[in-house]
């Protein structure tokens, strides 16, 4: 079987995030794709909690039958790349590592990144203005088919004017309202 996972904070998840899992689906005849929102990660806080940011992700998996959401990083220890990995591992042997160029340009400063490139086929999505030069023996597929610029944080800003941005999936757009995520203090 031929599984990618897809790790982040998806603080929230957006529809660039299931346009990239469905590119890099159909593009390298994945099977599945598992999302999987890190309850602690190294590189960045995330807003919303763990659990609202899982149901997010359930939601907007619906859209593909080829998305899982994943509790793989769910827990209190730091959420390092490797462990995930090598969890995944246990399950499937082809593992393919779908990861943004600007996060693969710093692969080098993740915990034991040695092991990281070693054990994963990376589909590394290509964003205008962020070169990277891939480590000796890592093994990278590119995604140039997706220039997206959708981001969390400008999600989350719209969000917080009140505001219902486009580039959210109806089902998650809902579920922020009604849970009243990421409103602005005092709102």
């Amino acid at each position: 079987m031929r599984t990618a996972i897809f790790g982040g904070t998806f603080d929230p998840i957006h529809s660039a995030h299931l346009v990239v899992a469905r590119e890099a689906a159909d593009t390298f005849s994945l099977d599945q794709v598992l999302f999987i929102p890190g309850a602690n990660p190294p590189h960045k806080a995330a807003g919303a909690p763990y659990e609202d940011r899982y149901r997010m992700v359930e939601l907007a998996c619906v859209a593909d039958a080829r998305f899982l959401p994943s509790r793989l990083e769910e827990g209190e220890e730091k959420n390092y790349s490797i462990y995930t990995i090598e969890r995944a591992q246990a399950r499937d042997q082809t593992l393919f590592f779908i990861i943004g160029a600007d996060a693969f340009a710093e692969i080098r400063t993740w915990h034991r990144w040695e092991d990281v490139i070693r054990a994963v086929e990376f589909i590394v999505v290509t964003r205008p203005g962020h070169a990277y030069t891939s480590p000796p023996g890592a093994l990278v597929h590119r995604l140039d088919t997706v220039a997206l610029p959708v981001s969390s944080s400008e999600i989350r800003q719209a969000l917080a004017r009140g505001e219902s941005p486009a580039e959210l999936p109806a089902e998650v757009a809902e579920y922020i309202r009604s849970r009243g995520l990421y409103q602005a203090a005092g709102s």
